[in-house]
């Protein structure tokens, strides 16, 4: 039986969740097309992207007509159907499968949610809340620490070798500079970082629906970081 041949879309943008799907594809090789979703201006709420993605939101992806959405369920389906070689996966069912599964929800269930919660404290709510700022920014450090017990002496989460569960937590992670979180407080989770980021397929997937380069990013959430400080408390509980 031949292998299958992707006819995938990909409906994106830049952000973390935007680029787990991104840096999959391209470290596959994959062919796709990149439909880029402006979430500035709600696009991925209109009704022919809640057709494809019914929580509204990015990443999802269309092979074919198949419609996958959710990140750990786009890099799921991806790497089982079209990662025959195990290249940035292991094989269903083994021991290496589930260690990688559980960084998998690690990050789905804690780094994201947690460190976007505090994104959005520290850098762009309407009021400022020194408790949630605190509570979430707190957190992500607790979990970056949880990161850094296993990478202070491995290179990768899941035994020798990169996987899924280095690129969905990888592309958080590097994102740590919104919320004023200094790598270098984790020695092991920074090497980590620079490993990943020096990939040429990460360079590529890194850019896709990147509407600004690092550099201009790091400026504008410094803006808007300061914006939220310089607002009157209004929740002190």
């Amino acid at each position: 039986m031949s292998a299958p041949t992707p006819d995938i879309t990909l409906y994106t943008f830049g952000t973390p969740n935007g680029f787990k799907a991104s840096v999959t594809l391209e470290e596959l090789g994959i062919p796709y097309k990149a439909e880029i979703i402006n979430i500035s201006q709600n696009t991925q709420k209109e009704p022919w992207f809640l057709e494809i993605n019914p929580n509204g939101r990015i990443p999802a992806i269309k092979d074919g007509e198949l419609r996958v959405f959710e990140t750990g369920a786009i890099m799921l389906y991806v790497t089982e159907k079209y990662d025959k070689e195990n290249k940035i996966s292991f094989p269903y069912g083994s021991d290496e499968y589930w260690e990688m599964m559980s960084w998998l929800m690690f990050q789905m269930g804690g780094v994201g949610p947690m460190q976007g919660q505090a994104n959005h404290f520290i850098a762009m709510a309407k009021v400022k809340s020194e408790y949630g700022i605190e509570r979430y920014v707190e957190e992500t450090k607790r979990l970056y620490s949880v990161l850094e017990s296993r990478l202070k002496d491995h290179d990768w989460l899941v035994d020798n070798k990169y996987s899924l569960a280095d690129i969905a937590n990888f592309c958080w992670v590097r994102a740590a500079y919104m919320i004023e979180i200094d790598l270098n407080q984790f020695p092991g989770v920074k090497k980590w970082v620079d490993r990943i980021e020096a990939r040429e397929a990460v360079q590529k997937g890194v850019k896709v629906g990147a509407m600004k380069s690092p550099e201009e990013m790091k400026e504008m959430f410094a803006g808007m970081r300061a914006k939220i400080a310089a607002m009157n408390n209004s929740d002190k509980h």
